[in-house]
């Protein structure tokens, strides 16, 4: 059974960053695929960054230069780093083990 549990969410003010955290249990974390998905008030989940085994990496293009999803296998660990962060960022933020299995999500909050 996968267990996922995710971090470092919370409340920053426009301009700050935060670093969130994924660290998945229970599965071959090594060979699966990752991503970030976020959901703003009010409006359906979108997806943010996937990052594959093999480290190649891809962001949504409105994101990239500001955020940057990485991964540690020795930690099963995966990051989204998030520099800039304006208020349109607030969302809950869910990360994504494989194909099926999600985070619980954690609140992203920008405002100042």
């Amino acid at each position: 059974q996968v267990q996922v549990v995710e971090s470092g969410g919370g409340l920053v003010q426009p301009g700050g960053s935060l670093r969130l955290s994924c660290v998945a249990s229970g599965t071959d974390f090594d060979s699966i695929s990752l991503g970030w998905y976020r959901q703003p008030p009010g409006r359906l989940r979108e997806w943010v960054a996937t990052i594959y085994s093999a480290g190649a990496s891809y962001h949504d293009e409105s994101l990239k230069g500001r955020f940057t999803i990485s991964r540690d296998n020795a930690k099963k660990t995966m990051y989204l780093q998030m520099n800039n962060l304006q208020p349109e960022d607030t969302a809950l933020y869910y990360c994504k083990i494989g194909t099926m299995t999600w985070g619980q999500g954690i609140q992203v909050t920008v405002s100042s």
